[in-house]
């Protein structure tokens, strides 16, 4: 039995119909064409699906399409403004934050939600909070020197 639900994404509000028990990565990636957010274990443990929910880095692949319902969801399509990219996609780039790219949705997703909360984050939180992402690539090292070089950056906008 599939249930209507409506998925704000990016800002932009999807109706789409789910099985009460389909997981809001696979809905998200599916029903709603935004392919950027990734599956890796499906288990909660990787990171390449976190998302931002209400502004709160999420699993999406640890939740129910139907309890995002009504929330605002948004997904590493919604971080650039246009063509102009956002600090943080610049500065994995700019870094060499990313080797293969399978895990940068979900680093950009969780260092976003971290610093649109806490800018002035020290180094050991900040290391601390990445290592709940998983990536088998760049050793962290550059990921985390790309999210300083943004964080730096976003501070001086503010």
């Amino acid at each position: 039995m599939k249930v209507g639900v409506t998925l704000n994404i990016n800002g932009k509000d999807h109706a789409v119909r789910v099985e009460p028990r389909r997981t809001l990565a696979d809905a998200i990636r599916e029903e709603c064409g935004q392919t950027g957010t990734h599956l890796g274990c499906e288990h909660g443990v990787c990171g390449a699906c976190t998302v931002l929910l209400d502004g709160e880095p999420v699993r999406s692949c640890l939740m129910f399409a139907v309890q995002a319902a009504g929330r605002r969801i948004r997904t590493v399509e919604g971080l650039a403004d246009g063509e102009k990219l956002h600090p943080l996609q610049r500065a994995f780039i700019e870094h060499h934050g990313l080797q293969c790219g399978y895990c940068t949705p979900g680093f950009l997703m969780l260092a976003a939600g971290t610093l649109e909360r806490n800018p002035d984050i020290s180094d050991g939180e900040l290391k601390e909070i990445l290592s709940s992402n998983l990536c088998r690539c760049t050793g962290y090292k550059n990921i985390v020197r790309a999210v300083r070089a943004a964080a730096a950056e976003m501070k001086a906008r503010r």
